[in-house]
């Protein structure tokens, strides 16, 4: 990941309407509730989950009452409209990189990785339900060492690829990933190189550099021996990136610079063909880099040769605006879009702005902007927010696990995920919802198999923000405290938009 660029966007809305809430848990069990009969446009029906950015309510369930909020303020409105769909999910989810499945598998006894790997990805009472990854081909920052899948003993060029060995991830991201797919077999799993091995490189390390031409062939089949390997071992690999943030060249762990004429010609002449030849995927997704520089991507898809075999574009959140992922989109709208790392940390504006700034940029921004799958970036880190060898010393996983105890925190990532994952379903459409502003930020979905209606709302605000909404003949309202995220639902039909 490149943490040179560090950019956040706010957008929001303005203020109030009619009811407020009372919460479920023993403070305010005293309080009546009120009959049904007395809830105008079946709010009664509506169910809702509250987050703060202190954690103090984490998920919390809440009521919708139907009680009138007085105000100076004007109110915002959300109007939700299940006949105007949009792109269809995908799911969301965090990296199992090698730091990630090394926690899990050797700082955690059975029944403790166990519970966690339940809770991440299955659906039951307690899982969130998580149901995108993405794995590293070869060593990020955040592994414990650097390495290839082909590094040869004597150094030497080895275009045969005789020396290709996924052996490096056996020992964790291999079984944390099946014991994954074992919670859910649903999940999806991309995976992305950090650097091609270091014999294929101009800089002869794997450390800076890019890919010599003559090695294009070489490279993509090594990207397809690692979808074959990992294969074998019960992990389907659905799509690849060819190149980590392909514009930054990181000085202490592994990176390669691979320009948009460089990409055009591996994916239009190499990996493209041999993926054809298969008839089985994966499928190829261009630039996984920032929103700051939206023509690289629009080069590669505009190419006659790479463009066909490109599928999506994949977006991180560093630099740039989400934005721009709907500007590649409209003009190329047969390419999907995915956001495939942004990190927790403890950099500005993120430390600051915290759960309520993630939620509205990765889960409300990002998908308004066409994403079909959100992914953050490490799924796991420790105390110290490793272990990791160069990068990002500022790193925050979705969750911590004690390296000495094994035991697990959930920060604001975790919950981030959590309110979209935990509702919207595989294959549920993102549905129109009236943009919002000044601090209030909204997008909603329907899901497939049962119709129900999901909408989530963020606060950035440091005062609390009361909006209503709409959605045919049902209308409700809620106050939402200050820098928190909520999750609506309610049910629906299923029908043609």
């Amino acid at each position: 990941m490149n943490v040179s660029h560090r950019s956040r966007n706010t957008r929001s809305g303005p203020v109030l309407l009619l009811l407020s809430l009372a919460l479920i848990n023993a403070a305010c069990a005293s309080q009546p509730r009120l009959p049904d009969a007395d809830i105008p446009g079946n709010a009664a029906e509506v169910q809702a989950w509250v987050t703060t950015s202190d954690h103090r309510w984490a998920l919390r369930p809440v009521e919708v009452r139907a009680e009138h909020v007085e105000s100076a303020d004007a109110p915002a409105e959300i109007e939700v409209d299940t006949g105007k769909r949009y792109q269809r999910m995908l799911g969301f989810g965090a990296s199992i990189t090698d730091s990630s499945a090394w926690l899990i598998q050797h700082k955690m006894s059975s029944a403790q990785r166990a519970a966690l790997l339940q809770e991440l990805f299955g659906r039951s009472a307690d899982g969130i339900g998580l149901e995108f990854t993405r794995l590293t081909i070869g060593a990020s920052d955040f592994s414990r060492h650097h390495y290839s899948l082909d590094d040869p003993p004597d150094g030497k060029p080895d275009p045969q690829l005789r020396h290709f060995s996924i052996a490096p991830n056996l020992s964790d991201v291999v079984p944390v990933t099946r014991q994954a797919l074992a919670v859910n077999p649903r999940l999806q799993v991309m995976a992305s190189p950090w650097s091609a091995p270091a014999w294929m490189k101009d800089s002869g390390s794997l450390i800076k550099g890019t890919l010599r031409p003559e090695y294009y062939d070489a490279f993509a089949r090594y990207l397809l021996e690692y979808v074959d390997a990992y294969a074998a071992e019960g992990i389907p690999v659905f799509a690849l990136t060819v190149q980590n943030e392909p514009d930054f060249e990181p000085a202490d762990y592994p990176g390669m610079r691979l320009n948009a004429p460089a990409r055009a010609r591996l994916i239009g002449d190499h990996l493209g063909p041999l993926i054809a030849a298969r008839g089985k995927g994966p499928s190829i997704f261009d630039w996984d880099h920032n929103w700051d520089k939206p023509q690289e991507p629009a080069a590669v898809l505009s190419d006659r040769a790479a463009g066909p075999y490109v599928a999506a574009v994949a977006w991180h959140c560093y630099g740039g605006d989400p934005a721009a992922q709907s500007a590649v989109h409209a003009a190329f709208p047969d390419k999907d879009v995915y956001m495939t790392e942004c990190s927790d940390g403890t950099w500005e504006p993120v430390r600051s702005g915290g759960l309520p700034l993630q939620a509205k940029q990765l889960i409300v921004q990002a998908t308004r902007d066409w994403a079909r799958g959100v992914l953050f970036w490490n799924l796991a880190l420790d105390e110290r927010g490793g272990p990791h060898a160069g990068g990002c010393d500022t790193c925050i996983g979705v969750v911590t696990i004690d390296s000495a105890t094994g035991r697990v925190s959930r920060n604001n990532g975790y919950y981030a995920l959590a309110h979209a994952s935990r509702f919207v379903r595989r294959d549920a459409y993102r549905i129109a919802s009236t943009a919002t502003s000044d601090g209030l930020d909204n997008v909603a979905f329907q899901n497939t198999d049962d119709g129900s209606v999901v909408l989530i709302v963020t606060n950035t605000n440091a005062r609390e923000r009361s909006f209503s909404v709409r959605q045919q003949d049902r209308r409700f309202g809620y106050t939402l405290p200050a820098k928190s995220i909520a999750t609506f639902r309610w049910p629906g039909s299923i029908g043609r938009p």
